[in-house]
């Protein structure tokens, strides 16, 4: 019974342990993968008609927020339509060189083409008029658990905390292991020699009770 008991108990704790690793990586492979969506949002270059942006102000609040991940889809600027968010280059103004990701509030035809009319949600002014070849694509998501990451990020102790805690204990487990069976190992190694040197007893005793019986 209580090895039973003892074998349960080790199933639980191996269970326990196996989901704190997978816990463990699932983070840090979260971490690695806001890190490096940093590093290469925000760009003029699409992969498969798809750009990924970091919201930088508070303009589209409460929509999008400081530090969220948005996903941008290059669409036909025909289907656009008053109400949606889209990012595009800015190029006049303030807005010179910079993604802004606002809403299309007004939409003109003109001789020139269409022209559209842009403000974020939180601000009170107009943007400056943007053409359709200025305009990078639609906003189709945002991704709330690495934006919540990607907020951390800009916290150093939330970074340390959820960067080297997950870091440490996976080092500390996979030094337990390692631990654990080379004790394991040395067990089964005293065990064999345990039962090689019975062996070599009970071969004794026999040979000596054959000579006992010659003797007779």
């Amino acid at each position: 019974m209580s090895k039973n008991k003892d074998k349960e108990r080790m199933s639980i704790f191996e269970f326990f342990e196996t989901l704190i690793k997978l816990i463990c990586t699932v983070v840090l492979i979260a971490i690695i993968g806001v890190l490096l969506l940093q590093r290469f949002s925000n760009n003029d270059k699409a992969v498969g008609g798809i750009r990924v942006f970091n919201v930088a102000t508070g303009s589209m609040v409460p929509v999008y927020k400081v530090g969220d991940i948005i996903l941008v889809k290059e669409v036909d600027t025909n289907t656009l339509k008053e109400g949606d968010p889209i990012s595009y280059l800015g190029k006049e103004k303030d807005y010179a060189g910079k993604v802004i990701t606002h809403r299309i509030i007004k939409i003109e035809e003109t001789e020139e083409g269409k022209i559209f009319h842009t403000k974020g949600d939180a601000t009170t002014e107009e943007d400056p008029t943007i053409k359709a070849d200025q305009i990078y694509g639609k906003v189709v998501y945002k991704f709330i658990l690495i934006s919540y990451l990607s907020k951390l990020m800009y916290d150093l102790k939330a970074f340390y905390i959820f960067v080297f805690i997950p870091l440490g204990l996976l080092v500390f487990l996979q030094f337990k292991d390692n631990f654990t069976s080379k004790i394991l190992e040395a067990q089964d190694r005293s065990r064999q020699e345990d039962e090689e040197d019975e062996e070599d007893e009970e071969d004794e005793d026999d040979e000596e009770d054959d000579e006992e019986d010659d003797d007779k």
